[in-house]
């Protein structure tokens, strides 16, 4: 499979996209989009919205997904099978307070 990740740094949904990515052993391009201007612009391109993350699998573009909503699409489609490993982090769930202010302190925003 190839797959590119459109990520921020720190971030719930973001972490939760990675967690996936770990719990299946599925190797996959990590693509900041806060701090690489070009990397957002091609987001936006190739998924038509602004909101992140987006996910490409073998050039089907999931946008402004969830890890839950990009393991959902995985299974269902027979790129992974089921498994009981847990995620270490939620795949599901926003950026928290002390998220937001890391991002606010520490990253470069284009947008």
């Amino acid at each position: 499979m190839n797959i590119k990740a459109y990520l921020k740094p720190s971030c719930g949904w973001s972490n939760g996209v990675r967690a996936i990515m770990r719990k299946h052993h599925l190797a996959f391009e990590d693509i900041d989009i806060i701090n690489n201007r070009a990397n957002y612009a091609e987001m936006v391109q190739k998924s038509g919205q602004p909101l992140s993350p987006c996910v490409e699998i073998d050039g089907v573009m999931l946008a402004d997904v969830s890890g839950e909503e990009v393991e959902n699409y995985l299974l269902s489609n027979d790129l992974v099978k089921s498994t009981d490993l847990a995620s270490e982090v939620p795949t599901n769930a926003g950026c928290s307070d002390e998220e937001h202010a890391k991002m606010a302190t520490k990253t470069i925003r284009f947008f």
